[in-house]
């Protein structure tokens, strides 16, 4: 946690400078909208990593007790867990593009059809609940806790510079060894040669070993092949599943229903062809999702949004974050929760929206006048 509380400032003073960039060279890497709706997923993966933290680590600690081997931390176990744990990033990474179920805790880090430094911290609030058990065999195998932590986390903050497209190809040798911008450029393209490629964390070997690798070639057009079309983050982590579900219910066949949930993302038995959604792969059918935000709303969302950010990482850095799902916690992360998808809310233009707003200030000095 403390490593990540110093990542954060560090991360956005990084989106600050590539959005300098892009205003000067009027690139339009960014979107309003989109850009609020990235941060605000990563607002809602970070509260629920407060909350259930205790199950998202306590999986490991207990593999752990039942090693079969005590692997020393030393430098080179260091340099093994790095790698180890890079392996099993990708194969978890890998499985949540080909298994449906699994697509839904994803899913989320690929919505945007913006490619910029804001879209790396878009994530899923629930797929930590599932990678955990990707890593447990370096729990069996004697790979301390902390060693884990650490090389996991710095997995995760290798990735965040990877997620722009003012870097172009770097040097052949880096490019052949590690995930580059470029990789990862392909990695969120929606067009139908750059699907499901180049999985690898901070090695881009491990595609290159087990046939995923693709290289990029043509321009890329960022989102999923069937588009959110919401800024809503809370909407944005559950659509799928809601999606699956509905195509679950209308399944009659048990074995079918079996097959959905394990087979690729989208796939669906002949009974249900007539209602299936249209791909839209093709490069030149594609339109971004947009929608018109006045300036008065504008600027009423961004400044109530950089007021939460602040309240966020305040309540991170406090001592009672690490107290994880208690009473007090929830109450405020419920209500950060709220907020994201309130000002979702106006910037969509929803009449729902100012009843919201209206009543989440009215939380918050009911809050004050209570202290």
């Amino acid at each position: 946690m403390q490593i990540m509380l110093f990542a954060i400032p560090v991360f956005f003073l990084l989106i600050g400078l590539e959005l300098l960039f892009d205003r000067l060279k009027k690139t339009q890497l960014y979107h309003f909208p989109d850009t609020i709706s990235n941060i605000s997923t990563g607002v809602q993966q970070q509260l629920t990593g407060v909350l259930f933290k205790t199950i998202l680590i306590a999986g490991y600690f207990w593999v752990y007790e039942h090693r079969i081997f005590t692997i020393p931390e030393t430098w080179w176990s260091f340099v093994l867990v790095f790698f180890a744990a890079d392996f099993f990033y990708y194969w978890f990474h890998r499985s949540t593009h080909e298994v449906s179920f699994l697509w839904g805790t994803h899913i989320v880090h690929h919505q945007s059809e913006e490619y910029n430094l804001s879209v790396a911290l878009r994530q899923s609030a629930i797929q930590g609940f599932f990678s955990q058990f990707f890593y447990w065999p370096l729990a069996f195998l004697g790979f301390a806790p902390a060693s884990f932590l650490v090389m996991s986390l710095s997995i995760t903050l290798y990735q965040f510079w990877i997620h722009t497209q003012a870097i172009g190809k770097l040097h052949p040798v880096f490019e052949y060894i590690f995930n580059t911008p470029s990789h990862h450029r392909v990695h969120h393209g929606q067009n139908p040669k750059y699907l499901d490629k180049n999985h690898g964390g901070t090695l881009i070997i491990f595609d290159r070993w087990f046939g995923t690798f693709q290289k990029e070639e043509e321009e890329v057009f960022y989102g999923v092949t069937v588009p959110l079309r919401s800024w809503n983050p809370l909407w944005a982590q559950f659509e799928y599943y809601f999606w699956l579900g509905k195509r679950l219910a209308a399944t009659p066949n048990f074995s079918e229903k079996f097959k959905m949930l394990l087979k690729k993302p989208g796939w669906q038995p002949v009974s249900l062809a007539a209602v299936a959604d249209a791909k839209n792969t093709a490069a030149e059918n594609f339109v971004k999702y947009q929608t018109f935000v006045s300036p008065l709303r504008h600027s009423y969302v961004l400044l109530n949004f950089v007021a939460l950010i602040v309240v966020v990482f305040m309540f991170l850095k406090n001592p009672m974050a690490g107290n994880g799902l208690t009473f007090e916690n929830a109450l405020i992360c419920g209500w950060i929760f709220w907020t994201t998808a309130s000002l979702a809310g106006v910037i969509e233009n929803k009449n729902w929206a100012v009843f919201s707003e209206i009543s989440r200030w009215a939380a918050v000095v009911i809050f004050v006048f209570q202290i």
